[in-house]
């Protein structure tokens, strides 16, 4: 970093407002992920409301921001492209395969208490469950991040152009545009859902490659220096795109508040969430003077865990509350507060726990793997 670039706490900042972000999103559901059905509206109106909040982050937001560290990482070192790969699929792939795993037998907790075990084991015993696992994410409903990420780090020599010709960014309103399109019409095609499901990542990987332009041009404007007033005129600029986003995907929470069920986002709605990380980003990269206290960077290591482990903290929670009994006196809006207020703690706390332990720190990317330390101790014997 050049002399008096200022440090990058705004983007740990960023990263530590994702995780907050993206644990709210999943704790916003009833326990079989929909805005609570069996509710009446009322009661899912802060439910909903919420999950609208929490969705200014998201796994999108994930993306940008890793993309982004790709930038700069590639920028600085110009490493071959063997070189930076492999980098990149030790940093995700191999903490992804322990998470795999890890999943694909934690789920039985869940499915013991409420009650689909064999629903469950039939997967696990299916060898066509688990490509969809280690290809797919598919073991829980967040692990898509991981494979997908990598993924998109197979096209940065691509995404560098944009880095040199910023413009180039503009160019993720056309890549969503086209994945958009494409993928409905895909879904009308009455597929097999297992081969349904690899084209639509196919295409989603194709589309969000557009997220890695605009995060190459965003690093390579910053890196050119962005001066202080127009760091201001930007973080405005930010908040207003922020804002219009979140109006443009009202008419999809309108539908999950009147009818209980997740609609589709196939106009505005669309655009509107998936052009929300772009205006959050602007919004921490345009206060990148203000005085961002250490804690951000304190805070940030552990998101990457968080990430990883939230979900099973959150089924934790479902089942001791399922288990007592109590939720059947509890409202919607209850039963969000107290799971949020549990997860998102619950989560930070597991991932520094983590770290803590020499043997599994890599599993939340804040070690050594196991082998690794042990050629470290030989060499150094």
């Amino acid at each position: 970093m050049s002399a008096g670039k200022p440090r990058l706490v705004w983007f740990d900042a960023n990263r530590v407002f994702a995780a907050v972000g993206v644990v709210l999103i999943h704790s916003t559901t009833d326990f079989g992920g929909k805005p609570f059905a069996d509710a009446e509206p009322a009661e899912r109106l802060i439910p909903v409301f919420l999950r609208s909040l929490g969705e200014f982050s998201g796994s999108e937001m994930f993306f940008f921001f890793s993309l982004f560290l790709m930038a700069m990482r590639v920028d600085k070192k110009m490493p071959s492209y063997g070189s930076a790969i492999g980098t990149q699929a030790k940093r995700l792939l191999i903490p992804f395969a322990f998470w795999v795993v890890f999943y694909a037998f934690f789920r039985l907790f869940k499915a013991e208490a409420f009650n689909y075990t064999d629903y469950i084991w039939t997967q696990v015993t299916q060898v066509q469950s688990w490509f969809g696992y280690f290809i797919l994410g598919k073991v829980q409903y967040h692990m898509h991040f991981l494979p997908t990420l990598f993924a998109l780090f197979l096209f940065y020599p691509l995404m560098r152009g944009a880095t040199r010709y910023p413009i180039l960014g503009l160019t993720l309103f056309l890549t969503l545009g086209i994945m958009n399109n494409t993928q409905g019409w895909v879904w009308g095609l009455g597929l097999e859902a297992e081969i349904r499901d690899y084209i639509i990542r196919a295409l989603k990987i194709f589309g969000y490659v557009g997220y890695g332009l605009a995060a190459f041009a965003i690093y390579g404007l910053w890196k050119d220096g962005i001066p202080r007033g127009e760091s201001r005129l930007l973080r405005r600029g930010g908040f207003y795109f922020a804002a219009l986003a979140y109006v443009a995907t009202l008419p999809f929470f309108a539908t999950a508040y009147e009818t209980g069920n997740w609609g589709l986002r196939s106009g505005w709605d669309f655009y509107g969430h998936f052009l929300m990380p772009i205006c959050i980003f602007l919004i921490f990269l345009g206060g990148q003077y203000l005085d961002w206290g250490p804690r951000w960077s304190k805070l940030a290591k552990y998101t990457f865990g968080v990430y990883l482990v939230h979900p099973a903290v959150i089924d934790l929670y479902d089942i001791a509350l399922f288990s007592s009994g109590l939720y059947e006196g509890m409202s919607p809006t209850l039963i969000v507060l107290l799971r949020y207020c549990v997860a998102l703690p619950g989560s930070f706390l597991v991932a520094l726990g983590l770290s803590k332990v020499g043997v599994l720190a890599w599993t939340v990317g804040l070690g050594p793997t196991p082998w690794e330390a042990r050629k470290k101790k030989a060499a150094g014997a």
